[in-house]
């Protein structure tokens, strides 16, 4: 790393007074980037804040420009143009991005639009395409939900992917969790007819919930034949979080359902 993104990444990360609404980095994801022109609403996800660290940082400077993109709602992307025409699978809260990149090393021929709110991840999964020298990954900062409804056209995706996502245990904090009637029938629209949409949590009440709402939606069957969870597929690696829960006993449920065809609408 040159002398001069050093200083440029310790000046930017320092602790100093930052006006509402400004980003952590020049150039790097907004800070909202969809701003005020959409409407409020319960989120289903909480931003985490935590330090970036001087490779994150890097990162971001250098690598956001080329393979990162705001979700401001302004626009349709063109992920034809964006993935050289390969197929495409959304991938809603990659964390760190270690699971990410593992599986955009495994499979080249696929292309995988990450999505997050979390700067240090978002550095560090550009840093880890970078240095592994993967070109079929990039990276969303902002709400799926607005990506999904103002920036893709129906049938854009290939896949979609939603590893452990926020349970929300609480009761009254239910109506906040991402996998629902609604969002699924966004979803859907957005999802080839065949597409597979892949969960996975280690929260045992949330589990059975996606379990139910994906059974009940007209938009998807499950690929299980006995209507149940499926075997962890070797293309999702074990990551250092659901090891983490493994090793305090929890299980850990894959569910698997595919896009119906036009005419199970």
């Amino acid at each position: 790393m040159s002398e001069f993104v050093v200083s440029e990444v310790e000046n930017v990360t320092a602790k100093a007074p930052r006006p509402k609404g400004e980003p952590r980095f020049p150039g790097g994801p907004a800070a909202d980037p969809a701003g005020s022109h959409h409407e409020r609403r319960i989120r289903s996800f909480q931003p985490r804040r935590s330090r970036v660290t001087a490779g994150q940082g890097e990162a971001l400077l250098r690598l956001w420009p080329t393979w990162g993109l705001d979700i401001d709602g302004r626009s349709t992307l063109a992920l034809d143009e964006m993935f050289d025409r390969l197929p495409v699978v959304l991938e809603i809260g990659f964390g760190m991005g270690e699971a990410t990149a593992q599986m955009a090393a495994a499979d080249p021929g696929t292309g995988i639009l990450a999505v997050d709110v979390h700067t240090p991840g978002q550095g560090n999964l550009l840093g880890l395409a970078d240095r592994m020298g993967l070109s079929n990954v990039r990276v969303a900062n902002g709400d799926a939900i607005i990506l999904l409804r103002e920036m893709l056209t129906p049938d854009a995706l290939d896949g979609l992917r939603v590893y452990f996502p926020d349970p929300w245990p609480k009761k009254r904090h239910h109506k906040r969790r991402l996998i629902q009637p609604e969002f699924l029938t966004l979803a859907a629209s957005r999802m080839k007819p065949g597409a597979v949409l892949h969960c996975a949590t280690d929260w045992e009440p949330y589990a059975e919930q996606m379990l139910d709402v994906l059974t009940a939606h007209p938009g998807f069957e499950n690929t299980q034949e006995d209507g149940g969870y499926a075997p962890r597929p070797a293309f999702r690696p074990l990551t250092r979080f659901e090891g983490q829960g493994l090793d305090k006993g929890h299980v850990v449920h894959d569910l698997l359902f595919r896009r119906v065809g036009r005419d199970g609408d």
